[in-house]
């Protein structure tokens, strides 16, 4: 895309006002969309995507800018009208970048680009052939195909120059139940930093039956009644609850601005013995694995809390100058036209020693959060408000009847201090993280965990 020599040029150029730190980040993204709705193809959409950010930093102070314009002229305008934010005598005067070689950890087998779109679509047609005739309450399937195929180039004023591609294959269902008064819809979701190898694994038909099936449970479903009490949050998407309510307040984007519940805590007890959470980037063709962050930084397994012990924030370049604490390969940005902060990767609680059965036998009463869905949360303070998309009470030790309508209310630091059960089962989940630079790929994991004394909310 740009020859290193220019990237060289424009990062000089950027330095001359008296910057002390200078990057370029380049992108050629191609992506498709496809989306079928009770056996119409509604959406097939196709972009490409490209440009080149420039980021100038004088201590924790930043301007950055972009364009979709590749040519030296452009790019070295673009530097000098940004090094214009600035007043000062250089004090880099050349920038020497030495190519390095990136250590991929994300294999591609099946390319998107060598998947038909007649392949693709076929995906979609086996969700909803699978679900014909299934039952007469289904009134609708949704599934949609996503991929996503990026080459970068990084270079920065510190000699960083490399080149690195990554890959994304995603696929999704959602079924709509309804009776004639009331509807409910279930989802579930696949995919990976990967080709289309990611969902072949997979039984589609299995899956759109196991999406059906909780639809219709909770489209007959009591409604919840709320209270104090136990809950026991279900592995795999459970993991949103750690992602959400405990991590986003561990990001240098809220930690450096002292808005976070958890600043200066390094080395503090914040949650129960049991408690390990990890952020690890490095995971093979994990939805959320990077090769290199978005500042060429490698990925990194960063454990966060271990055995309730605060260890590590996730910290980007910029962050780290103002907090003194090492960076953490946990850059990210949704594009060019975002400039990159500390973000999540693959985000998960370790496994424990518990069985699953063992935890629900051992509940006396309470609420079993198979599914969780979507909800708000304050980074300052931790507290949070989640849906329970799929959730069943917990009664004498045995799951009983389905409830739906279930909230999760509290804070996150609350939360980790009442984890007093956690299984062996570790699973994870994908989903799309949206904060200050834009909306990213990551994964949420955990294994079955059980929660005392929290407050559920309900319509019963």
């Amino acid at each position: 895309m740009i020859d290193k020599l220019v990237c060289q040029e424009v990062l000089e150029a950027a330095l001359k006002t008296g910057g002390d730190f200078a990057e370029l980040f380049a992108e050629s993204t191609y992506s498709n969309n496809y989306e079928m709705t009770s056996g119409m193809v509604t959406k097939v959409t196709s972009n490409h995507t490209y440009g080149v950010s420039i980021r100038i930093l004088k201590g924790f102070y930043e301007v950055n800018g972009y364009t979709n314009d590749f040519s030296r002229e452009s790019l070295l305008a673009l530097s000098k009208k940004l090094a214009g934010s600035f007043t000062e005598e250089a004090q880099i005067s050349e920038v020497l970048l030495t190519e390095s070689e990136v250590e991929d950890n994300n294999p591609i087998e099946r390319s998107p680009k060598d998947v038909t779109n007649s392949e693709k679509i076929y995906y979609m047609t086996r969700i909803d052939d699978a679900l014909k005739g299934y039952s007469s309450e289904i009134t609708q399937i949704i599934s949609a195909v996503m991929d996503e195929d990026q080459e970068v180039i990084i270079a920065n004023s510190k000699g960083r120059y490399l080149k690195d591609r990554r890959c994304h294959s995603f696929l999704r269902v959602s079924v709509v139940a309804g009776d004639g008064k009331s509807t409910q819809t279930a989802g579930r979701r696949i995919g990976g930093h990967a080709g289309y190898e990611c969902i072949d694994k997979h039984d589609l038909e299995t899956l759109a039956r196991e999406t059906a099936d909780a639809a219709i449970i909770m489209l007959h479903a009591d409604e919840m009644v709320g209270g104090k009490m136990t809950v026991v949050v279900h592995n795999g998407f459970g993991g949103v609850l750690l992602h959400e309510a405990c991590v986003h307040s561990l990001e240098a984007t809220s930690v450096a601005k002292g808005s976070s519940v958890f600043c200066n805590k390094l080395g503090e007890k914040i949650a129960a013995d049991i408690v390990t959470a990890i952020d690890d980037g490095t995971i093979t063709n994990a939805w959320g694995s990077l090769n290199v962050d978005d500042e060429g930084e490698p990925t990194k397994r960063n454990v966060l809390i271990e055995n309730g012990i605060l260890k590590s924030y996730l910290v980007d370049y910029r962050n780290s100058l103002k907090m003194n604490h090492p960076v953490t390969g946990s850059s990210r940005r949704q594009s060019y036209k975002y400039s990159p902060t500390s973000r999540m990767t693959n985000t998960f609680f370790a496994p424990g020693k518990d069985k699953f059965e063992d935890i629900i036998a051992n509940t006396k009463f309470g609420l079993f959060a198979k599914v969780m869905g979507g909800g708000s949360v304050n980074p300052s303070t931790g507290e949070f408000n989640f849906a329970v998309n799929e959730g069943y009470m917990i009664e004498d030790g045995k799951i009983t009847k389905p409830v739906r309508g279930a909230t999760l209310v509290g804070s996150g630091a609350e939360v980790l201090k009442n984890i007093d059960m956690i299984a062996d089962n570790l699973a994870f989940e994908h989903g799309m993280c949206g904060s200050a630079s834009g909306s990213i790929p990551t994964d949420v994991g955990q294994p079955t965990i059980r929660v005392q004394n929290m407050t559920v909310g309900g319509r019963g």
